[in-house]
């Protein structure tokens, strides 16, 4: 139809993808949002679910929601399983097909093994509701099964927590996972004592935090020491299973590890047909859009862009936050009838990443903020994020009930009865 207006598909409704939809409200466009899940995550504070600081509910919110004032938005609950570009469709995994003019793919990225995959059902990795949910399950479990445990070795694994990977994400697990064990175990479990639980931060680089500045990662290495986190550095796992896991020339024997080493894009370069890095990104043109596809577009963790300095566009938030408001901004300006390319230019505001409940480091690069101070700066950033007023006033309140009393309100077992115990014959007593 001649009328038609210009539509608009964007696939994933993550940072990248919400930020799109949002920022062409007032475009002549038709947009339809595509998500196999319903909601939008905020990932920064995910591990708080994992641990028991925060319920779903309070870091995710359903999209339609999200986007109920917006009237020229479609919200579409299903899975892509690729791209038709010589046709303009979209393909969908019950065999229908979505029409586009422009396409705006934020899919995300998805955990990376390193060649590995047959970790994976020993090592959960962080990126969605469900990831953070089992997660918290098996944590407090392994704590239930200790408290009824008598065999030494066995109870000293349920105890020991490995982590995989210092950055962000495992720093912050690390912090957490020890806040959570001795607060839940002091004066509530009769036969283990919070000095048992042992948590391991192994790190194959030589040091944690590794895109922050040396002097803040010496600060939360020795922060993560002091509260008593066992920090491996310069080892790569080389093996890894159900009992426990296997680096350098040690093994740590543990019932609970946790992936925080690595990720790798969704599958956005099959559906089109073109190459990848390694890490499965696709690499963009300035404006970013596909090479040799200008009506499609790649953002977020599945994008590879290079800033003016010649470092990579990190895979944060405000990258893909951005990224989806240059995109909306390029369209708008096609279909004004300007084709003058438009250059994205990332504005890094800084890395954040908290210690403990009264302890995180920022790296502004012309500012550099450690301890308390940053922990309270930590905490207002996280709140100003969030995407609407009643999350941030139920958020800061549960934040501020951890800091004063160290219980933390989401503690609670679903999804299954308590693992069954090994006689005491098959186990090792030593």
């Amino acid at each position: 139809m001649a009328d038609r207006k210009h539509r608009v598909i964007i696939v994933g409704g993550g940072f990248g993808g919400l930020a799109a939809a949002k920022a062409l409200k007032r475009a002549d466009v038709d947009i339809v949002l595509i998500d196999r899940r319903n909601h939008h995550l905020f990932q920064p504070l995910l591990y708080q679910v994992a641990t028991a600081a925060l319920n779903p509910s309070e870091i995710a919110w359903p999209i339609r929601h999200l986007l109920r004032r917006q009237d020229n938005v479609r919200v579409l609950m299903a899975t892509v399983t690729g791209v038709d570009a010589a046709s303009r469709q979209v393909l969908l995994e019950d065999g229908s097909r979505e029409p586009y003019d422009s396409l705006i793919l934020a899919t995300g990225a998805q955990h990376a093994y390193f060649g590995h995959d047959e970790w994976e059902p020993f090592a959960p990795g962080l990126k969605t509701v469900e990831d953070a949910t089992a997660i918290r399950r098996k944590l407090l479990l392994a704590l239930e099964a200790a408290e009824r445990e008598s065999a030494p070795a066995r109870r000293r694994a349920l105890l020991t927590f490995a982590i995989i990977g210092a950055g962000p994400t495992g720093v912050e697990m690390a912090g957490a996972i020890i806040e959570l064990g001795r607060a839940s175990i002091k004066g509530q479990f009769n036969t283990i004592d919070p000095h048992d639980l042992r948590v391991v931060l192994i790190e194959g680089g030589e040091r944690v935090l590794p895109n922050f500045a040396p002097e803040l990662s010496d600060y939360t290495l020795a922060s993560l020491r002091r509260m008593g986190v066992e920090v491996e550095l310069g080892h790569m796992v080389s093996a890894l299973d159900a009992d426990g896991v296997s680096f350098g020339d040690k093994r740590i024997e543990t019932k609970t590890i946790i992936w925080a080493a690595g990720v790798a894009a969704s599958p956005v370069a099959e559906w089109l047909g073109i190459e990848s890095d390694r890490a499965g990104r696709i690499k963009v043109a300035p404006d970013l859009s596909v090479p040799f596809m200008p009506d499609i577009f790649v953002i977020g963790d599945v994008a590879s862009i290079t800033r003016e300095d010649g470092k990579p566009v990190p895979g944060v938030a405000p990258a893909a936050k951005q990224a989806g408001k240059h995109v909306a901004r390029v369209i708008m300006r096609r279909l004004a009838g300007d084709a003058t390319p438009l250059p994205f230019r990332y504005q890094h505001a800084g890395d954040l990443a908290t210690i403990g409940k009264s302890s995180a480091v920022i790296d502004f690069g012309w500012l550099k903020l450690k301890g308390w101070f940053a922990w309270w700066v930590w905490g207002l950033a996280h709140i100003y994020f969030l995407v609407e007023t009643r999350t941030r006033i139920v958020i800061t309140l549960s934040w501020l009930w951890i800091y004063l009393s160290g219980q933390r309100s989401a503690r609670l077992i679903t999804h299954g009865m308590a693992p069954e115990r090994k006689p005491l014959e098959e186990v090792d007593e030593n």
